[in-house]
């Protein structure tokens, strides 16, 4: 699985090194940056506790299992191969405050938040990492013998932290080697048996491939905004042919690009880290020595790297759209603050070795209303602050529209599925009355939408 899955970051990687070398060569300049590339992380947690898992409770056959996961990552990349050439034209009709909006709650509620969590577990090593980044990127302070802000950074905090160890002041780890023997990701049609008994799954993993899709059309705004215009078809079709490479050879998650280009850009990063990343990943993962790499360098001396690519997005997110729509993209972060509390409360749940089903009254009530904010929190995120730009800029009638479509996006459980894990379903057989409320609930601010419209015309008139 990992090989498989590694493989897939390989191929995108190198597919968007080409990528930036072509618009080198096509502009003539030389701080075009490559998008950067990896494994989807939401998926990751889908596929493992919502499709691998439960097959192999339900059949004990952990090789079916395997099957069962790389079918469906196959079915996800066919599923974004044809959503990839609408990716232009949303870029075009969608306002900018809602695709950096988006990508902007991500990064600082999902990835800054949460690292900084990682910072506060271990302060010494993580807040001197933290404040060597931000001294060198931000304040533009040179580091010892020129090093790069995000390396110094990394080496400050993995040497306190090792250093700590050596003279017994603190936690240290065991650093386990394992075995280094080689496993080369191999092409198989073995998961063709096993799509019978994906269909059933269906409806928990292709929700991900429109999540990614979406994701894609805002980091490519997001690295136009920061000087690098990519064609999002380009894009978004690497990563759908990623994800079935990768499915096609062991690999049970998608690929996507990740959120950060601006990020990497103000740290220096130019057309060919993404030829490094896809090699040390690949070797690596073909290797066995990535678990290796990660034991080596402490989760809190590479935080403040994620905490710095939030803060960046996040200011571009506000910088980079036209002033009036402040409120469009502060209004995307609200869906993205759910998921963040549903994650951070699923570890609590795990913990105490309890389930959200034992909630009683309103902590039950509160759950429930977290869970449909949080579901689908992306695609609400883009058309929520679609729907307030244009309401903004007096376009009422488009933002009855965005309501309608939010309905029947609601019907389907596409966005505020009740369901905890966020999966599908047909409107008649909704697994409670929630998707119906919500479903009429935006009919209502369509029709009020309209009627506004239609007023301010008259009056205007």
């Amino acid at each position: 699985m990992v090989p498989g899955t590694a493989l897939g970051v390989l191929a995108g990687d190198l597919a968007y090194t080409w990528l930036a070398v072509r618009l080198m060569r096509r502009t003539g300049r030389r701080d075009v940056t490559a998008m950067p590339f990896g494994i989807d992380t939401p998926t990751l947690f889908a596929m493992v506790f919502g499709v691998l898992g439960p097959v192999m409770l339900a059949t004990g056959d952990p090789v079916l299992a395997w099957k069962v996961g790389m079918a469906a990552t196959v079915a996800i990349g066919l599923a974004k191969l044809g959503l990839a050439f609408g990716g232009d034209w949303a870029r075009r009709v969608v306002p900018r405050a809602a695709l950096l909006g988006s990508i902007a709650g991500i990064s600082i509620l999902l990835i800054a938040f949460l690292a900084m969590l990682k910072i506060m577990r271990d302060p010494l090593v993580g807040l001197v990492a933290l404040l060597v980044l931000l001294l060198a990127l931000f304040g533009r302070v040179r580091m010892p013998f020129g090093l790069p802000g995000a390396l110094a950074s990394a080496l400050a905090g993995t040497l306190i932290f090792w250093g700590r160890a050596w003279l017994d002041l603190g936690p240290g780890a065991t650093i386990a080697a394992g075995s280094l023997r080689p496993a080369l990701p191999w092409p198989t049609l073995g998961w063709i048996d096993a799509v019978s008994q994906t269909l059933a799954y269906l409806s928990i993993a292709l929700p991900f491939a429109l999540v990614t899709i979406i994701g894609g059309i805002d980091n490519t705004e997001s690295a136009a905004a920061a000087g690098d215009e990519y064609r999002a078809r380009d894009i978004l079709l690497t990563e759908a042919a990623a994800t079935i490479l990768a499915g096609c050879c062991g690999g049970v998650v998608q690929n996507t690009p990740y959120i950060g280009h601006p990020a990497y850009k103000a740290m220096g990063a130019g057309a060919g880290y993404t030829l490094a990343t896809g090699i040390v990943i690949g070797v690596g993962a073909a290797a066995g020595v990535l678990s290796l790499l990660v034991a080596v360098l402490p989760e809190a001396a590479i935080a403040p790297i994620l905490v710095f690519i939030g803060l960046e997005i996040t200011a571009q997110g506000f910088l980079a759209t036209p002033t009036r729509h402040g409120a469009a993209v502060a209004l995307t972060f609200v869906p993205v603050a759910a998921a963040v509390v549903l994650i951070e409360s699923g570890a609590l749940f795990s913990a105490l070795g309890a389930s959200p089903a034992a909630l009683r009254g309103e902590a039950a009530l509160g759950y429930e209303a977290l869970l449909l904010l949080g579901n689908g929190f992306i695609l609400t995120a883009v058309l929520w602050g679609w729907a307030l730009a244009s309401i903004i800029d007096e376009r009422l009638g488009l933002a009855g529209l965005l309501f309608v479509v939010a309905s029947l996006a609601a019907l389907f459980g596409v966005i505020h599925s009740p369901l905890a894990n966020g999966a599908l379903f047909w409107p008649w057989a909704a697994p409670s009355p929630m998707p119906g409320r919500l479903a009429g609930a935006y009919g209502v601010l369509a029709a009020l939408a309209w009627l506004a419209g239609t007023r301010a015309r008259r009056i205007t008139a």
